[in-house]
């Protein structure tokens, strides 16, 4: 098993080999003969482009779910998607728990770095907590869902339906099945559908709030006041990058439309970048600077510890309660009554760093390998390193080494920049040795 690191792996090479295996064993499964509707079976760059999407929460693809995979096909995704959104040694976690084995220390701390738990203390009665969480709001999503596609498509492909789009939406995967209405249409068809809306709306929102945020929400309930730092950081944040995009998306894009839609396209538009993949309305339409609006909510995501994928809205809101003190030429760095430690600013710092470089330089190489347009390739790698999901159509137009370039990209965005980091680089004795301190002009 992963945990009896018989080589000494350290956590971080854990947690990264088992994202990897589950791609992997994700990619024979979708290779295998009953796995399309063709019955041929995919190939291996179109089965690892798809398993590596899927595990890693994204939902770009180079085939159309409902019409190109098999019923078994389309199992293998939803397995992959809901074991990717909780995490792999999460699921082991509530496995071992179920089947009673005994959960050691090693396993406890692995636990810790794969969801971003403040203290080891209480993480398998958090782990509980999770996979209680995925649960019931996967379950209450398909229940609100089920009605529309019953009156569609009967009752067991409506269950189907139901069960697989609010597993995708909670998972922040934006994997979808509507190929059957038009090839990568995804949720168009339903931009004006107030129930479907809302249920694929909330089911992101609660999917990227973070397990952290959540549990406070139902220890506390609405005492934000006792709620940790971070929720409220997550909390405040998510308010605002759920306001003034809205407002943008009414005013700015979709003025023509009638009332009720034009709300609906607004709140959708707004929500799926952080980091859903799914999409109401036609992206090609939109004009730049709402290209550039979603590609800025692609870049900042959900929540630390949650199944979304991004920077982080709270290492955004960090970055930015940091830049407020600097303008108030303020020495430390707070928010609501409390201090933000340096190490937090620095490491939020070298995150925001790795992602935008990694964004910003394979734009620029898949931009001059295919010979398109900057914006276009910004989109589809933020939307790939964020795990989004969303296209302006060009992912199945890639060729090979750009698909690759946006496979490694979801896998650095799911696994986390530094996780991928810390497991490269070996752990070295820390100097007590300081060097002398001299000033730099910055800005």
């Amino acid at each position: 098993m992963i945990f009896k690191n018989r080589f000494h792996l350290s956590t971080f090479q854990i947690i990264i080999l088992s994202f990897f295996i589950l791609i992997i064993t994700g990619t024979l499964l979708l290779m295998l003969p009953l796995s399309t509707v063709s019955g041929k079976g995919a190939s291996f760059f179109d089965a690892i482009f798809t398993s590596t999407s899927a595990v890693c929460v994204t939902g770009l693809v180079v085939r159309d779910t409902a019409t190109y995979w098999s019923n078994f096909g389309k199992f293998v995704i939803l397995i992959l998607i809901q074991i990717g959104g909780m995490g792999v040694v999460t699921v082991y976690i509530v496995m071992s728990a179920l089947l009673e084995r005994k959960i050691g220390l090693r396993q406890r701390t692995i636990m810790q770095e794969a969801v971003s738990a403040a203290q080891i203390g209480g993480i398998v009665k958090f782990t509980y907590f999770i996979a209680k969480t995925v649960i019931i709001t996967e379950v209450l999503g398909a229940i609100f869902l089920f009605p529309t596609f019953f009156g569609e498509y009967g009752f067991l492909k409506g269950v189907a339906y139901s069960v697989f789009h609010s597993v995708s939406a909670f998972c922040n995967a934006g994997f979808d099945l509507m190929g059957d209405k038009g090839e990568f249409s995804s949720l168009t068809s339903y931009s004006g559908h107030i129930s479907v809306n809302l249920t694929i709306i909330m089911l992101i929102l609660i999917g990227g709030l973070g397990f952290g945020t959540l549990e406070d929400i139902k220890t506390d309930k609405l005492d934000f006041k006792k709620y940790r730092l971070q929720s409220k950081l997550i909390l405040a944040a998510s308010f605002v990058l759920l306001v003034l995009p809205f407002i943008y998306f009414f005013f700015g894009e979709f003025d023509n439309y009638p009332l009720k839609e034009r709300i609906l396209l607004s709140a959708f538009q707004t929500v799926t970048p952080r980091t859903a993949g799914f999409n109401t309305a036609d992206l090609t339409e939109l004009s730049e600077s709402g290209i550039y609006i979603i590609i800025l909510l692609m870049l900042i995501g959900g929540a630390t510890g949650s199944t979304a994928g991004g920077i982080k809205i709270n290492t955004f809101a960090v970055l930015t309660m940091a830049a407020f003190s600097t303008f108030s030429r303020k020495k430390e760095t707070t928010a609501f009554g409390r201090r933000i430690a340096a190490e937090i600013i620095q490491s939020a710092s070298t995150i925001f760093y790795i992602y935008v470089m990694a964004f910003v330089i394979s734009s620029l190489i898949i931009s001059k390998i295919e010979g398109l347009p900057l914006l276009n390739c910004m989109f589809e790698t933020a939307s790939a390193i964020a795990t989004v999901g969303l296209s302006l159509g060009i992912t199945t137009k890639l060729c090979l080494l750009s698909r690759c370039i946006l496979m490694f990209l979801m896998f650095f965005g799911r696994v986390g920049g530094l996780t991928l980091i810390f497991a490269a680089v070996a752990k070295t004795e820390q100097s007590e040795k300081k060097f002398p301190l001299e000033a730099v002009s910055v800005g």
